[in-house]
């Protein structure tokens, strides 16, 4: 691991935790230092995650960790169960109990009979790599063993997996992707992984006539319930005017309906519009328009996208996560190194960049900033109705880029 001068990039352990927290009729426990679960709890609520009564940590003492003593988590578990009867307690491994290889499957095999809650064991303990791998083994957890094949189809119901609150103003494009659904093919939302969602809902996730796919990360949890429900899905977010339209007209293929066409109309509206853009850049003599994106994967392979239909070349699309899993990354680059980053940010002249704060502190004051990405650290994200998905997400990037045109010459 190279040296990080700023913060590091969330571990798998993080991803877990954030994605099981937004699980309501569940509770959390680590089996770790306190210490480890104090620090975790901060980023949660920043990230506005609920905590209360969800997460719960055993700390540990040298003779634990020396003795492998599990004594201090079984009796935690029989606490939890006990005093506040959830549906399923999810039992997680800190850094401190994943070193010394604590057999949490075993325990929670053990104690399985004696408990009424359903115990589901998570042994990365932040050394499998960053937050990206753990939101991927959660869904896959979760759509392989908490969700019944039976469960009777309703072609009006839809489920969305790749929700991560890890990702700026989640829920703003969650509440966009809902509107588009309902006023495209009037379809309702049931699961969201992991969103504000609950068991019950998980549970009967196979009754939905299709599963949305935002990140690449679901895509293992979408083929499982593909194969044990029969439920198709779509992978692809809608990112900007034409790449709503694109993604409204995919997902309507695997339905077998049309968008609606007043909401189409509206959309290649203000593509066209939007698209009067590039003649700002043919008209520069000295300036040159170009963008430096960092963040989630799809968020800056979809924003890049967009940028370069009004005239704005991407020079640098650069994932915060590892991307070595995917067959095609599709221009879109993965800097390990904080100080490749660095370098490439401080060197930024008359750049739109779409990152995080941490970036725009990095970049001159020469440059125009839009944030798209956590962690945020000036400021917060406190709006839902303001998501960087969809129509409304564009219609806020244009007036970023219309600022950003008055900067070139």
């Amino acid at each position: 691991m190279s040296l990080t001068r700023f913060l590091p990039v969330p571990s798998d352990r993080m991803g877990i935790l954030w994605s099981l927290l937004n699980i309501e009729d569940s509770i959390v426990v680590e089996y770790g230092p306190a210490g480890t679960t104090h620090f975790s709890m901060s980023l949660f609520g920043e990230l506005g995650i609920e905590q209360e009564n969800r997460l719960f940590t055993t700390h540990m003492r040298e003779d634990d960790v020396v003795m492998g003593d599990v004594s201090r988590l079984e009796n935690a578990l029989v606490e939890v169960d006990r005093n506040f009867h959830p549906a399923a307690i999810f039992v997680s491994a800190s850094s401190s109990s994943a070193v010394i290889g604590t057999d949490l499957r075993g325990v929670c095999t053990m104690l399985r009979p004696k408990l009424k809650a359903r115990l589901v064991s998570f042994e990365q303990g932040g050394f499998r790599g960053d937050y990206s791998a753990g939101i991927r083994e959660t869904y896959r957890l979760l759509a392989g063993q908490m969700v019944d094949s039976d469960t009777p189809k309703r072609s009006e119901a839809y489920n969305i997996i790749g929700a991560s609150v890890g990702s700026y103003r989640c829920k703003a494009d969650v509440l966009e992707l809902e509107r588009l659904m309902r006023e495209a093919f009037g379809m309702q939302a049931h699961a969201r992984l992991c969103l504000e969602t609950d068991l019950e809902r998980i549970r009967t996730m196979g009754g939905a006539a299709i599963n949305l796919v935002l990140r690449s990360e679901a895509l293992d949890a979408a083929r499982i319930l593909e194969k044990s429900c029969g439920t198709p899905y779509h992978y692809g977010a809608p990112y900007g005017y034409d790449g709503t339209i694109s993604w409204l007209e995919s997902v309507g293929k695997l339905l077998g309906r049309e968008p609606a066409p007043a909401l189409m109309a509206a959309l290649k509206k203000s593509a066209a519009e939007a698209r009067q853009y590039q003649m700002y850049g043919r008209m520069l003599r000295r300036d040159k328009p170009q963008a430096v994106l960092y963040g989630d994967y799809e968020a800056v392979r979809g924003l890049g996208a967009f940028l370069s239909g009004v005239g704005i070349q991407p020079v640098h699309r650069i994932s915060m996560h590892n991307i070595s899993a995917l067959d095609d990354a599709g221009g879109v680059e993965y800097l390990p190194a904080e100080r490749e980053r660095i370098a490439l940010l401080r060197g930024l002249q008359r750049t739109l960049l779409l990152a995080d704060d941490t970036s725009r502190r990095l970049a001159n004051d020469g440059n125009t900033f839009m944030r798209i990405s956590t962690p945020v650290i000036d400021g917060a994200q406190l709006a839902t109705h303001m998501p960087v998905m969809g129509p409304r997400g564009a219609d806020m990037l244009m007036e970023y880029v219309d600022g950003y045109f008055n900067t070139l010459r």
